[in-house]
């Protein structure tokens, strides 16, 4: 007889529990950053520094968490972030956290580099999606993706900008990651260990890059598709491809990895109709600032032209009102979901939204909040426990953020 699943109140839970169930190396793909992995956890950090004002006396019912991002109505303002190789962490894994988002109703966003295709989530979804894309050198390839995500009827095209090249990650190294994992007697010995993910491995056929394998000209193995993609990635990639991609894609654009005033202004004057402050959660340019802490003056600066979304380090539904109040138009979650994901399946995906929609209507109800549209910087602190203040939020230092020995 199965042991009941343990019960799941937070995120925090659901990670612990997607430790113990998925494989070492892609468990350890999703939660890490980059060299000392700084920055990483200066994300987590500098949200939870941010604190809240406390107000009673105030008529709090009929709350309401609905908004819209980039015109459709959501239940609240998040969407599942693109993340690669999803399907590893359970098997279809894209697909599953697409089904959750929809019934959910928020948006999901397909990575370039999934498990499942374009056309899988597509197929198994009512919807419209949205697509993430990756600038390869190979443009005929690129306008491909695009076709593919038109026929797909993607809604909104996410173009990642701050992966020309790639941050080292100590463990991927270590862990020698890899899709589907090498048979390697260490890689087969935590395999063991994981009885319920290989079950499903074995029951689907979609274990490598299925936007990838079959689409690109002399890439049909593992081997092969790791050279080309190591190949692929553009270091040329300017503001003149984002608005040569503007013209080829008619739908909602949205420019991910933005980090700097100025590069928001960019996008924005490219035609971007969202862009997304985010330092890929921490996993490129360990030392740059958190995401937290760039989006006021990020906010500032587009002044309303385009909707400003926020990545990196949403681990609660208090952590979505603290960036709507200092700016956001909604957020995107690559971690929460996950855990869920590796946790349990499409199941665990739908209870991580139910932990953040809790968290976030419960919070806004303690804070006099009724409407997540009326949420400003006036339901925060001006000052964090640190000194660091929220206008203009002074960022954790990355080198303060690693432990002692």
């Amino acid at each position: 007889m199965r042991p009941p699943e343990p019960l799941i109140t937070c995120i925090e839970d659901l990670r612990v529990l997607a430790q113990r169930r998925v494989p070492q190396m892609f468990y350890d793909y999703v939660d890490c950053g980059s060299w000392t992995e700084g920055t990483y956890r200066a994300n987590s950090a500098d949200l939870a520094a941010i604190r809240f004002r406390q107000r009673i006396g105030l008529s709090i019912a009929g709350r309401s968490t609905a908004t819209s991002m980039l015109g459709e109505t959501v239940t609240m303002p998040v969407a599942l972030a693109p993340t690669g190789l999803t399907g590893m962490q359970h098997a279809d894994g894209e697909i599953l956290a697409a089904r959750a988002a929809e019934r959910f109703g928020i948006p999901f966003t397909l990575s370039t580099v999934s498990i499942c295709s374009i056309e899988d989530v597509a197929a198994a979804t009512r919807k419209p999606f949205w697509f993430q894309l990756y600038v390869m050198r190979d443009r005929d390839f690129v306008t491909r993706l695009i076709d593919r995500a038109k026929a797909a009827r993607c809604s909104a095209l996410v173009l990642t900008l701050d992966l020309q090249i790639q941050g080292q990650r100590h463990k991927d190294l270590k862990n020698g990651l890899s899709t589907p994992p090498k048979p390697t007697l260490r890689n087969l010995m935590n395999l063991v260990t994981k009885p319920r993910w290989c079950l499903g491995m074995l029951n689907t056929r979609r274990r490598s890059f299925g936007n990838i394998v079959g689409h690109v000209s002399g890439v049909s193995d593992v081997s092969s598709l790791a050279a080309w993609v190591s190949q692929q990635f553009d270091q040329t990639l300017s503001w003149e491809d984002v608005r040569w991609i503007r013209k080829k894609w008619d739908g909602k654009l949205i420019v991910k990895g933005v980090l700097d005033p100025g590069d928001a202004v960019l996008a924005v004057e490219s035609g971007a109709d969202a862009i997304v402050v985010s330092n890929h959660g921490g996993r490129q340019l360990d030392g740059a600032p958190s995401s937290i802490a760039m989006l006021p003056s990020i906010a500032e600066a587009v002044g309303g032209r385009t909707e400003v979304l926020f990545d990196s380090g949403i681990r609660s539904g208090q952590d979505i009102l603290k960036a709507v109040a200092l700016g956001a138009d909604g957020v995107m979650i690559g971690r929460a979901f996950l855990y869920g994901l590796g946790a349990l399946g499409e199941a665990g995906v739908t209870r991580c939204l139910e932990i953040l929609h809790r968290e976030l209507d419960l919070t806004m109800g303690l804070c006099g909040v009724t409407s997540i549209g009326a949420a400003d910087r006036t339901i925060l602190l001006d000052d964090g426990p640190a000194g660091g203040r929220v206008d203009g939020l002074r960022p954790t230092r990355p080198e303060a953020a690693i432990p002692a020995a």
